[in-house]
């Protein structure tokens, strides 16, 4: 069992997906930071001097710090469109961005030459039976 795990935790995916979580904690921090000290008080500057992680409400003994919810909630927003922007960079530079062709819809009757729907058995028109279906039927 012990080899077992061995062999996984050795495995490429393990270590990159190890890294990654690494990575995107340090990452998180840096957002967090960004959004706590820089775009929340300017967007407090704007809105008049509101300062987003001071606001609150009190409800009998308890308090609903609503500010912090509204801090974490640009903080996720700059977060995830950062994610967005790296993934879509990695993904050009991959070349996994491209879209894939449409499956097609028409082919080419051999006698005639004439665009044909796929799923043709017999050609419109010139009435010939289509080889690929010709075979299908005689089995």
């Amino acid at each position: 069992m012990l080899e077992d795990f061995k062999k996984f935790a050795i495995k490429g995916n393990v270590i990159d997906l190890a890294i990654g979580v690494i990575i995107g904690g340090a990452f998180g921090k840096i957002v967090t930071s960004l959004v706590n000290d820089i775009m929340m008080p300017i967007i407090g500057i704007l809105l008049g001097k509101i300062d987003f992680s001071g606001l609150s409400v009190s409800v009998g003994e308890s308090v609903i710090n609503f500010g912090l919810f509204i801090n974490n909630v640009v903080d996720f927003l700059i977060i995830s469109f950062s994610i967005y922007l790296v993934i879509r960079r990695i993904n050009r530079f991959t070349g996994k961005d491209k879209k894939e062709a449409p499956a097609p819809t028409t082919k080419k009757c051999r006698f005639c030459c004439s665009e044909i729907a796929i799923e043709a058995i017999r050609c419109p028109h010139c009435t010939s039976m289509l080889e690929e279906e010709e075979t299908a039927l005689s089995n």
